[in-house]
């Protein structure tokens, strides 16, 4: 049975690496997240205030988010579950995941393994037909200030275009080494994971 392949924009290939990049940041916690669900809406009370505020985030009502709190209800619905996991996960330690980041666009680089249709623009003669790769890089320091820059949006270029230019540069032209006049496209980005 043929693979179907549907289109897909950058802006959803710009996500998917945000999304790679925020998973990549959880990794560097250095203690446990709550793991109680009691636990975890105590914490995103502290953090967001009020029940109120806890219940606007993960989709339930303040009454349903003061049972959790009080233990009178232990086992939400998985989505439910999963959304409250989620935004404990997203708030811990936001200066540990800062300093990793940094970490990784100063000195130590980031290592990025990604499945996606590669399109070229390469000289007369040669193949420019769109093929799917899983490629693993990793990339130094500048290409991940770079790719860490675009995502949190303080740079003009999209993730999408940054890691297009990195692999094009340290896979596909070896650092300059051949392939000097290929220009790299890159789409359809369907799996991604990230490490720094």
């Amino acid at each position: 049975m043929a693979r179907q392949i549907r289109p897909q924009t950058a802006d959803h290939d710009d996500a998917l690496i945000g999304q790679a990049l925020e998973r990549a940041g959880r990794e560097v916690f250095t203690t446990t997240p709550p793991r109680t669900l009691k636990g975890q809406i105590n914490y995103l009370i502290k953090k967001l205030g009020t029940a109120r505020a806890v219940a606007a985030e993960i989709g339930v009502t303040a009454d349903s988010v003061n049972r959790y709190r009080r233990g009178a209800r232990k086992h939400p619905p998985k989505a439910v579950q999963d959304r409250i996991t989620d935004a404990v996960r997203s708030r811990w330690q936001p200066r540990v995941r800062e300093r990793a980041r940094r970490r990784a666009a100063e000195r130590t680089g980031m290592t990025v393994e990604f499945r996606a249709t590669f399109g070229y623009r390469a000289p007369v003669g040669t193949t420019d037909e769109s093929r799917e790769r899983l490629l693993t890089l990793h990339l130094p320091p500048a290409w991940a200030g770079r790719l860490l820059d675009a995502q949190a949006g303080r740079s003009a270029e999209s993730p999408n275009e940054v890691l297009a230019e990195a692999a094009g540069e340290l896979y596909f032209r070896e650092r300059g080494t051949r392939a000097h006049h290929l220009d790299v496209e890159l789409t359809g980005i369907d799996y991604i994971a990230a490490r720094y």
